[in-house]
């Protein structure tokens, strides 16, 4: 069984940085997306299982850094200099079978349950 445990959500003031972390029953690739109220999930980042492949979200590329840790089985997303607009719910997922989509939420097929990010003055 799959499971996976966002932490480290939190209220950060804008150009703040916070890190989350993504604790997992085994070593998947994974990724890290998010969902504002009202708009549609959207890619964050991704690693491979080694930690040498990445990808990132246009909207966050230079702010965020996507690790991992396989000997806690848990994943991290360090993001700096925070915005207003990064206000979202934060999910991790798991993709148990890379298909070539790495961006498209449809590729996970494991969720957490999110942690909220507010950033806000």
């Amino acid at each position: 069984q799959v499971q996976l445990v966002e932490s480290g959500g939190g209220l950060v003031q804008p150009g703040g940085s916070l890190r989350l972390s993504c604790a997992a029953t085994g070593r998947y690739v994974m990724g890290w997306f998010r969902q504002a109220p009202g708009l549609e999930r959207e890619f964050v980042a991704r690693i491979s299982t080694t930690g040498a492949v990445t990808y990132y979200g246009d909207s966050v590329k230079g702010r965020v850094t996507i690790s991992r840790d396989n000997a806690k089985n848990t994943v991290y997303l360090q993001m700096n200099s925070l915005k207003p607009e990064d206000t979202a719910v934060y999910y991790c997922a798991a993709d148990l079978s890379p298909s070539g989509r790495p961006r498209s939420k449809d590729e996970y097929e494991y969720w957490g349950q999110g942690t909220q990010v507010t950033v806000s003055s």
